[in-house]
């Protein structure tokens, strides 16, 4: 009998606590999913007001990123609360959570932290081309904690922003334009008069060379087996390598006509 009266006390108990809180639940359920609609809405209309505006492709994804997990935090917080956990003890939870997840998470934060880095100073933008940890490639996206590259092979390459922030990044749209240096070699009985001027010919008819500053040619060395002509010339970003495949092959074809030599390693074999 005193087991039985055990049971049917801790059963009313339950009762009684499950008739207290149900309303706490239920609100809770309430705000739950109402709340989630409202945070789906207010990132519809962030979506929209960046969209009118003209912000920088890797603010608006990291903005829009950080605004959606931080309501989510704070519904989040209003949800566990209307349970009935008392706030010092939620803060006290979350820090806790905090140091540990911190801990765990050391290098996760730092691609965080460099991805603020990268979107406050602005190194790079999406649609530059940069060469950043042995990568070269257009960056396509910078989000919170990695950036992708599409290089040349049409691959993408993915670059975590802690290392990216904090290594040497060559970026090649940064100004307007660029400077090319080929090096052309060319035998010792060669005119090098001769071979300057088919040089800066080529540049000047070709539109894409900018005459302004003019191309120019330096007997840059006098090595073991040629005279090193270095060839200078400025082009425009997007016409860079048009221009430099274009004096490549020109120079080839010009050389060959004016009898001008490329030398190239020979190998001499005698019979015994």
């Amino acid at each position: 009998m005193i087991e039985i009266e055990k049971v049917e006390k801790y059963v009313g108990d339950l009762t009684q606590w499950a008739i207290e809180f149900l309303p706490n639940i239920i609100a809770a359920v309430l705000i739950l999913f109402i709340g989630l609609w409202v945070v789906k809405m207010i990132n519809k209309l962030v979506r929209k007001f960046f969209e009118r505006q003209e912000f920088d492709l890797a603010l608006e994804h990291f903005l829009q990123s950080f605004i959606s997990i931080a309501l989510k935090f704070l519904l989040f917080v209003l949800v566990i609360t209307q349970l009935g956990v008392q706030s010092s003890s939620l803060v006290a939870i979350v820090g806790a959570a905090g140091l540990a997840v911190g801990l765990a998470l050391q290098g996760s934060l730092a691609n965080f932290a460099g991805g603020v880095l990268i979107l406050i100073f602005k190194p790079f933008k999406v649609g530059d081309f940069i060469s950043a940890q042995g990568v070269d490639g257009t960056v396509t996206e910078i989000s919170i904690f990695t950036t992708k590259l599409s290089t040349f092979g049409n691959q993408t390459a993915i670059i975590p922003n802690g290392q990216l922030s904090n290594n040497n990044i060559i970026n090649y749209n940064a100004q307007d334009t660029r400077r090319d240096k080929i090096t052309m070699g060319i035998g010792y009985g060669s005119n090098i008069k001769e071979a300057k001027e088919i040089l800066l010919k080529i540049c000047a008819e070709n539109e894409k060379i900018l005459k302004d500053p003019a191309p120019v040619v330096y007997v840059d060395a006098l090595a073991d087996s040629s005279v090193n002509l270095s060839l200078r010339f400025w082009a425009n970003n997007p016409d860079f390598w048009e221009a430099h495949f274009h004096v490549m092959e020109e120079t080839k074809y010009r050389f060959d006509a004016a009898g001008i030599e490329i030398p190239f390693p020979q190998r001499v074999i005698h019979q015994a």
